[in-house]
């Protein structure tokens, strides 16, 4: 017999491995634009590839792993993630990072359902999938913990390159665990594959993710931005028509009518919209107006990670004994004070002891509600759907996510550009005040060529112009992301139901996809 334990910890290294990426990169971003000379939009880019083919083949990649194993497709994921990582090193413009981002992207939607779903399969009574779901989330605190730090103090080390090499091995490390000790798993019941859902829901992932990617671009207005959002639109309803008309749809939409399902993943897409755009920010604030650098910023990153892991275990035992409404609605409202509190006090001075304590409450807010709101999105769907299930979840996460840093990326980026405007000396070149104008990071670097070239008064100047900027940007930025956190909370306090109404909406897994001795798995892939 497999050792649930040693499962559990094979998979939660796996989606680690996806997890630790994502914070590494974030580190990265302030040193690509010096060492690559990347623009906003390549930084956003760098990030957005990634999440733009992970949220587009999420769905195809969760509905193939039932049907045709879930073990080869984690194994599959994590072998192309691996290689593209290592690729990513050699890379020497943003162009080519990006384009190795993209493959990146393309594993980890191999890799992230197949870990849930799995998680599904083998531990199936309510109270220990909601434990192995809480450590599965806490794994996310980890990562944010581990991977600033790791980031960092490569970066200082070795150079950009050195965080893309180091996580090869991650993820050959998490793909023998899993080789080793993970039992093979798919949907025996399933029929034939469904290529039409699979080709739409793939495009209305990827139009609607690139629409939300290039609106801030373009403008949320422009005609280029309402066409892509309303081709979205068009195209997730002939995907529903066919899904609710084929014999063997690759989603049950009608899962859609349970607020347990809906509910929840409306909440996780807002928990995450909160987290990258806090991420987004606040490794800038850390790095540019704080001046810390990449190792020291994973370091002081340390309060909201440790709370993140913690949060996630307690917050699913909470959501068993107290109900998943209750929690997952604190956990929306202490994220909604958090970004209250951040814009109401932050400037180049804020103590780190008060940044910390925000931190903490941010943490204990999302593990409250990404958890509990996962463990409720997975208790809904049957053990043999559980892969379609997990790439719902993990497609609501990344929507969130890019909808997070689409939105107050743009708002910061707007406001930044006009108070810098306003803000910045008359006498300023023409070009140096264009260069300042595509970052706080690059006005940081006009300052700094101006005070080498004798003028100290308009380099101090130019760098007080930057931060008041920024500080401005950040603020109202925050104040969105609070207002969406309220709207959130009060969606999950009207609409998310306190307790299942039955454990028998999950259904008896087949005798593959439960922990039987190697022997009968052997037989299923």
């Amino acid at each position: 017999m497999r050792s649930k334990p040693l499962v559990l910890a094979s998979l939660v290294v796996a989606a680690f491995t996806i997890n630790l990426d994502t914070t590494i990169v974030n580190v990265a971003l302030p040193t690509l634009v010096r060492r690559l000379n990347a623009t906003n939009s390549q930084l956003q880019w760098v990030v957005d590839a990634y999440n733009l083919v992970f949220a587009a083949l999420l769905l195809t990649s969760g509905s193939l792993s039932d049907r045709l194993g879930r073990k080869g497709m984690l194994l599959g994921g994590l072998g192309l993630f691996s290689v593209a990582s290592f690729i990513g090193g050699l890379t020497t413009t943003p162009v080519q990072l990006i384009g190795a981002r993209v493959a990146m992207g393309l594993g980890a939607a191999m890799i992230f359902p197949a870990t849930l779903s799995l998680i599904a399969n083998v531990f199936t009574g309510r109270v220990e999938r909601a434990r192995a779901i809480g450590i599965w989330g806490a794994s996310a605190g980890v990562a944010v913990a581990m991977g600033p730090i790791a980031g960092g103090w490569l970066l200082e080390h070795f150079g950009w390159a050195s965080i893309f090499y180091a996580m090869a091995p991650v993820g050959l490390l998490a793909a023998v665990m899993v080789a080793a000790s993970v039992p093979r798993s798919r949907d025996r019941t399933a029929g034939r594959i469904d290529p039409p859902g699979f080709g739409l829901s793939t495009l209305v992932m990827a139009i609607l993710v690139f629409s939300l990617i290039e609106a801030p671009v373009h403008g949320w207005a422009a005609g280029r931005t309402v066409a892509g959002f309303l081709l979205a639109a068009s195209t997730l309803a002939v995907f529903v028509v066919w899904e609710r008309s084929t014999p063997h749809p690759m989603l049950d939409v009608s899962l859609f009518r349970v607020p347990r399902f809906t509910a929840a993943s409306a909440s996780v897409t807002v928990a995450f919209f909160a987290l990258f755009g806090f991420i987004f920010l606040m490794t800038q604030y850390f790095q540019f107006i704080q001046g810390y650098g990449a190792l020291s910023t994973g370091v002081h990153l340390l309060p909201v990670a440790v709370s993140v892991g913690a949060a996630s275990v307690v917050g699913t035992k909470l959501a068993i004994r107290f109900g998943t409404k209750l929690i997952v609605t604190a956990g929306l409202l202490a994220t909604t004070l958090f970004y209250g509190w951040v814009a109401a006090v932050i400037d180049s001075h804020t103590s780190y002891g008060v940044i910390a304590v925000q931190m903490v409450l941010y943490g204990i807010g999302m593990g409250f509600t990404s958890a509990p709101a996962t463990e409720s999105i997975m208790g809904a769907v049957s053990r043999q759907k559980a892969g379609v299930g997990s790439a719902v979840n993990d497609a609501t996460r990344l929507l969130g996510g890019t909808l997070g840093v689409a939105v107050i990326g743009s708002v910061y980026a707007s406001l930044y550009g006009f108070r810098l405007s306003q803000t910045l000396p008359a006498r300023l070149p023409a070009y140096a005040a264009q260069a300042a104008h595509q970052s706080v990071g690059a006005a940081l670097v006009v300052a700094q060529r101006v005070a080498a070239l004798g003028h100290p008064q308009l380099a101090g100047a130019v760098h007080q112009a930057a931060t008041n900027a920024f500080l401005h940007g950040i603020s109202v930025g925050c104040l969105v992301a609070g207002a969406v956190a309220a709207g959130g909370a009060l969606l999950a306090g009207a609409l998310l139901p306190a307790q299942p109404p039955t454990e028998s909406v999950v259904e008896p897994a087949e005798p593959d996809s439960a922990l039987v001795p190697v022997p009968v798995l052997a037989l299923d892939e």
